[in-house]
């Protein structure tokens, strides 16, 4: 574990000396063993593991624009998602945000996207990427781990979705996205502002207001932050 510590951060005069095998004192020990703790909480933690991956990316980008600041607003965001409609919505919003950014024309362009992997196994002839979560179709018994939609349906879902966003409308949506819209309770008028804003309505657990209110009292949370946005748009 030291040894990991060591290929990013110099650690201390102490444990480059364990390191080294060099004989130590008591007390050089103790400094040793305390700085083991800290330094294997910091290898588990998913904000230092972002701290590591930002840093080097914001000196080489402000080294390129001869700039200094952070290359990113923040390290990370993390939501609850707490059950299939937000699970379903939010999949859809990361999805199509080259579309809404203007850097891609279509979801099968999109660069570095769930949604264009799987386009290119299915397009293949394929079942599904195995580096992904499967869509395993409707809900059954004995049903194998997966998303309980069809892949199909997702896809048809998220085109257009993407040419409504496109098009700057907020209209009705095509007759075929009411499968997978009844299913997760949803309205079509729902789906699009929750698929256009999801991080501006939802900043920590996201579902209906039952699974809201059953995850604050697991979490032993006071305050049931966005209740007001999964009241309208997720019920």
């Amino acid at each position: 574990m030291l040894e990991r510590w060591h290929r990013l951060h110099k650690g201390t005069q102490f444990t480059e000396k364990y390191l080294e095998n060099k004989e130590m004192a008591e007390f050089e020990l103790v400094s040793v063993y305390e700085s083991c703790e800290k330094y294997r909480e910091r290898l588990t933690d998913i904000s230092w593991f972002m701290r590591e991956l930002n840093e080097p990316i914001a000196r080489m980008a402000n080294n390129e624009d001869k700039c200094t600041g952070r290359f990113w607003e923040g390290r990370f965001k993390s939501q609850a998602l707490l059950d299939e409609a937000e699970l379903v919505s939010c999949i859809a919003y990361v999805d199509l945000n080259p579309v809404r950014a203007n850097m891609e024309k279509a979801p099968e362009t999109s660069k570095h996207t769930s949604i264009k992997t799987r386009i290119e196994v299915a397009k293949a002839n394929q079942t599904q990427p195995k580096i992904l979560f499967p869509f395993i179709g409707y809900e059954r018994e004995d049903q194998p781990e997966g998303l309980p939609f069809k892949l199909i349906d997702y896809l048809e879902l998220i085109d257009l979705t993407g040419r409504i966003m496109r098009e700057n409308k907020r209209g009705s949506i095509d007759v075929s996205l009411a499968p997978i819209l009844q299913r997760i309770n949803l309205t079509s008028e729902q789906w699009i502002e929750v698929t256009t804003s999801f991080e501006k309505h939802f900043k920590a657990a996201v579902g209906s207001e039952a699974y809201l209110a059953e995850y604050c009292e697991h979490t032993e949370l006071q305050r049931r932050s966005g209740l007001a946005a999964c009241k309208r748009l997720l019920s």
